[in-house]
């Protein structure tokens, strides 16, 4: 007898294949058959006009510390994800000695969930997820920035030695479990790295067979010369690339997606094993810091606020913001494009634009940052068909970038996948659903080598979505992002129901994924 059978549902590989009628059989966690006439199940769940899917695999997750958060957070599982990959963006939570995360805690506390910023070493932190119990499978990178953080802190050049010990540290994180190295060249420290830096440390990735995934340098206006440095560290370390939140971003690139996409083609017919990963919005989010240029954080967040405070430091910046070679988002975007989501001392700010806060918008971003380092920010500035040509594209996955699962986040957090399936899939058919599927599937786990998931198939683990596809969507908005999405039916975790008939059932069933 086996444990659960869904039956009479529409079945989807993951691998992009032709979909098929059929019953699908879980037993001991795993899929034990596909077909009819498979028997009996101590429980039998009636999925007609459903999909039934392996269960969505994202990417590029921020959800670090969420499994640390006291109550289960199921915001993942309601959208049909089984599987995160956090510690992207060269951001992870270890290691980190003191002085390290003194530095951290200014950087990271909006990503944080609520949680202590502390020294941990890697296997120190994958324990402490472990005992606290993920509400879905969580798999975590070794970040760059906060390999930088743990070795020289916030300054801008590497002392004789340092980068020999970041090697030893990420190769600790290998050994402990990471499944992957990240950077995030657009945010301190990791953006005074040069790019032999990178290689050296994507080589010890090589070494554990790890892929690379890199928010690269530059998103807007030097986009070819990011991606091609990012092409040209995963060729020399011999590892594979994943480019993280593909965009083009700023008016100035609008129409550059052809071009982005090309590169990534070009790489691959190269023997470069590139992927990339996007989300179906308009709108990015980050911290409101990253509109300034990077010389702002040099140092890290007392000389930073120094800067802000004098008038001429801070003139001495807005030259630097406004120069069209420069570094920072401030050159891309208008003040309307600009929205506070997050900010510890101003509340008055959070859910306005900075067009909508008045006065003068480069003193109003200045203030906010100078009283909070570490506010978020919802930044909009990509075009909608590049957003589209980038997301019907065979080598970009679907990834949320998502903030924390409560206050004014990017709606990508509650929807980033029933969005994609809703209005990109079923309204706009910029694919079709086989290879939708497969976006949200094994298109992401094939390169984190998450090794029986992304796939349905006897012997896989069942993880599974079941969803419907006449219904799947998202209502969410940039100021009432947290609205529950609708059609997704049933989540399972190793055969476990966690999600019946739209529910959260309340079960901590996640895993810690160690490579």
């Amino acid at each position: 007898m086996h444990d659960l059978i869904l039956r009479g549902g529409t079945v989807h590989d993951g691998l992009g294949g032709t979909a098929r009628h059929a019953d699908v059989a879980v037993t001991d966690g795993h899929v034990a058959a596909i077909g009819t006439d498979l028997g009996t199940a101590h429980r039998v769940i009636d999925v007609p006009g459903m999909v039934v899917a392996p269960g969505f695999v994202d990417p590029h997750s921020h959800s670090d510390m969420v499994p640390l958060m006291a109550e289960p957070q199921p915001f993942k599982l309601l959208q049909g994800v089984t599987t995160e990959i956090a510690g992207n963006c060269g951001f992870s939570f270890a290691p980190l000695d003191g002085a390290g995360a003194d530095h951290a805690r200014d950087l990271l506390q909006d990503i944080a969930a609520g949680q202590a910023v502390r020294a941990r070493d890697f296997a120190g932190y994958l324990a402490e997820l472990d005992a606290a119990g993920p509400t879905n499978n969580i798999a975590v990178l070794v970040g760059h920035n906060t390999l930088r953080l743990a070795v020289a802190g916030m300054a801008p050049e590497l002392r004789p030695g340092d980068l020999a010990r970041m090697e030893a540290l990420a190769a600790d994180a290998f050994e402990a479990g990471a499944v992957g190295l990240s950077s995030g060249l657009i945010y301190p420290p990791g953006c005074y790295a040069p790019t032999d830096e990178l290689v050296a440390l994507a080589r010890v990735a090589h070494a554990y067979g790890r892929p690379y995934a890199t928010h690269i340098r530059n998103e807007d206006r030097s986009l070819r010369a990011a991606l091609d440095e990012a092409v040209s560290i995963a060729r020399q370390a011999r590892v594979r690339l994943q480019v993280s939140h593909c965009k083009a971003a700023g008016r100035a690139q609008h129409g550059s997606a052809s071009m982005l996409l090309s590169v990534l083609r070009a790489a691959r017919q190269e023997g470069v094993d590139v992927r990339g990963d996007a989300y179906p919005y308009l709108a990015g989010g980050t911290f409101l810091a990253a509109l300034l240029p990077h010389e702002a954080h040099a140092g890290g967040t007392d000389p930073l606020r120094a800067r802000l405070s004098d008038p001429a430091g801070r003139a001495a910046l807005h030259a630097a913001a406004t120069d069209p070679d420069g570094t920072g988002l401030w050159r891309e975007v208008e003040p309307g494009d600009v929205l506070v989501t997050s900010h510890a001392t101003d509340p008055r700010a959070i859910g306005r634009t900075l067009a909508q806060l008045g006065g003068d918008a480069w003193h109003t971003a200045c203030d906010l940052i100078l009283a909070d380092p570490s506010a978020g920010m919802v930044i909009t500035m990509m075009a909608e068909a590049d957003v589209r040509t980038i997301l019907a594209d065979p080598l970009v996955a679907i990834g949320s970038d998502n903030g924390m699962p409560y206050g004014l986040q990017h709606p990508r957090t509650w929807g980033c996948f029933p969005e994609f399936l809703g209005r990109y899939v079923r309204e706009l058919g910029v694919v079709g659903l086989p290879e939708a599927v497969r976006k949200l599937t094994s298109a992401a786990a094939d390169q984190f080598g998450l090794t029986g998931r992304g796939w349905l198939g006897r012997g896989a683990v069942a993880d599974i979505t079941v969803f419907d596809p006449a219904t799947v969507a998202h209502g969410g908005s940039y100021l009432r992002p947290d609205v529950p999405p609708t059609g997704i039916g049933y989540v399972l975790l190793s055969g476990r129901v966690v999600v019946d008939g739209g529910t959260f059932t309340g079960v901590r069933a996640g895993r810690v994924l160690r490579a």
